[in-house]
């Protein structure tokens, strides 16, 4: 449920920018989302959908890069990036577990088309 208010904000920032560059549509919002980010795609156009209603944004479509998980062994310096569904927070490498998050925990708006 923590994406309607996530999701909110995002229609805030939106919104704000359109309206500072005159807009008359937003189309579409580009995001960047990281694995970790616990966030559903899904469930997060569902509730940008419901909250852009009668705004300039209604119907705008998000487009979603989904971030991989990336991190560094601190032991060995070995980087690895996890495929979907296979992580963990020890080195694949050297079996430490004194490991740097590079990525995955993203969560930024690209860019906002407009017309």
């Amino acid at each position: 449920m923590h994406e309607l208010s996530i999701m909110s904000n995002i229609l805030e920032i939106v919104l704000d920018h359109a309206n500072r560059n005159n807009a008359k549509k937003v189309t579409k919002v580009n995001l960047r989302i990281g694995r970790l980010s616990d966030i559903i795609p899904e469930w997060a156009q569902s509730y940008f959908d419901m909250l852009c209603k009668d705004t300039i944004a209604d119907g705008a479509v998000l487009d979603i890069e989904r971030v991989p998980i990336k991190i560094r062994c601190r032991s060995c310096g070995h980087e690895h990036t996890y495929a979907d569904g296979e992580w963990g927070f020890t080195c694949p490498k050297c079996n430490q577990n004194d490991i740097e998050l590079l990525e995955g925990r993203e969560f930024s708006i690209i860019s906002i088309e407009i017309t």
